[in-house]
């Protein structure tokens, strides 16, 4: 099995470009069965998952064609079939299949979906939503059959402000008849992105972004031209190898505006940067000092940058604590963390202290998910020594050409 191999303690200069966002195109890419016609959605991330997603389009007997980053599909010639177990445990974004497909033609056989082991991840609110819409569930031996003879709107209220189950409410009530309003909906920066596809299509969507959204039915969806959002997760995990190891290293193609929750954070630890319009450079490192983190939901601390940030606070003076309420296993990296020479305590699985600055070692190290993938490799690239991460599926599956990227400024990273 492919590994990563990290020399540590290069300081980094030059550009770093951030790609399409993951979030944003792992929902896009099944929400285009819905339309009615060709679409084309360019700024897609070269990623493992988008590879998977790919799969299952041509499964279902979509024409797929990707050129220089923009995926064209043909949703006209789909075999509405059962997907395979084999396919859609694969990763997580597969349950967008479910809800185009049971928008489009009123019934959808497949299996509960795959992605990283990061704690109860129930899709139970996207359940609930169906089933308000007038479909039929039906859950035997980890599989769901979905069938409606019609699919109506209606008033949907979640129990809490989850991102999968409102693009997938959204992407069906597209299509159904009438009027859908979704109430303490989630706000994410890639739930308006999808909403915004889904419009330029022939949508009648309104209120994404904020907790409330209306979605008019609609018979037909045409063709359009959509572009993924940048990366503010991949973003993130940039600017925070910045602000350990940047001499002049500057991230672009961002929308800081969606990064407001950890550069408020970077700057109360101490990081200076200069922010653009769509780029942040970081000219060199300074002394950092302990903060305290709480994930929450947007525009809240994004729990996807928690355990990039941890290994931040390896290197921040005093007592930092950071407080997990979305995923109970968000910190199972933690134990390679300590291997590497981090001294952080983890209490009842919810909130760790972290405590600096502490000198790191490089080792050898296995990736749990795809952010503690990425934690590893800020680690690495800031330890003593040599790192081998193992287990580099995780990473793969989410960031675009990270090893490529990171070289181009002067990493010594490489799969072995």
């Amino acid at each position: 099995m492919p590994k990563i191999k990290i020399e540590g303690k290069h300081k980094l200069t030059g550009e770093i470009t951030i790609s399409g966002a993951k979030n944003s195109a792992v929902a896009l890419i099944p929400a285009a069965i819905l339309c009615d016609e060709i679409v084309s959605i360019s700024n897609i991330p070269n990623i493992a998952d988008v590879e998977s997603l790919e799969e299952i389009l041509s499964y279902l007997g979509a024409q797929v064609k990707t050129t220089n980053g923009t995926i064209t599909i043909n949703p006209k010639e789909i075999n509405n079939k059962e997907i395979p177990e084999s396919i859609s445990t694969k990763l997580r974004a597969s349950y967008y299949f479910m809800s185009a497909l049971l928008g489009k033609y009123k019934k959808v056989e497949m299996y509960f979906p795959g992605g990283c082991n990061i704690g109860a991840r129930p899709i139970d609110q996207t359940i609930k939503g169906y089933r308000l819409l007038g479909a039929k569930v039906v859950e035997k031996s980890n599989k769901y059959t979905i069938t409606a003879s019609k699919l109506t709107g209606a008033k949907i209220y979640l129990d809490m402000p989850s991102v999968g189950a409102t693009i997938n409410i959204m992407i069906v009530a597209a299509k159904a008849e009438g009027t859908t309003i979704i109430e303490n909906a989630a706000k994410e920066p890639e739930i308006v992105n999808v909403a915004t596809f889904l419009n330029n299509m022939g949508a009648k969507i309104k209120g994404a972004g904020t907790n409330v959204i209306k979605i008019e039915g609609v018979k037909y969806l045409h063709k359009c031209f959509h572009e993924v959002i940048p990366d503010r997760i991949e973003a993130g995990t940039y600017l925070i190898i910045a602000a350990l190891l940047g001499e002049n290293l500057t991230i672009n193609n961002i929308i800081p505006s969606h990064l407001e929750s950890l550069i408020s954070k970077l700057k109360e630890a101490g990081v200076n940067m200069e922010i653009g319009f769509d780029y942040i450079k970081i000219k060199e490192k300074s002394s950092y000092h302990a903060i305290s983190i709480k994930t929450m939901g947007y525009p809240g601390f994004p729990t996807d940058l928690q355990q990039p940030l941890i290994a931040f606070l390896t290197q921040c003076e005093g007592m930092s604590s950071v407080e997990e309420t979305i995923y109970e296993n968000r910190f199972q990296n933690i134990p390679d963390t300590n291997k590497m020479g981090a001294d952080i305590k983890v209490i009842d699985n919810k909130i760790a202290f972290i405590k600096g600055i502490t000198p790191l070692t490089g080792t050898s190290v296995t990736a749990t998910d795809l952010r503690g993938g990425a934690s590893l490799i800020i680690l690495g690239l800031i330890a003593d020594g040599t790192t081998i991460i193992d287990n580099i599926k995780h990473i793969l599956r989410g960031y675009d050409n990270i090893i490529q990227k990171l070289s181009s400024v002067g990493a010594k990273i490489e799969i072995i």
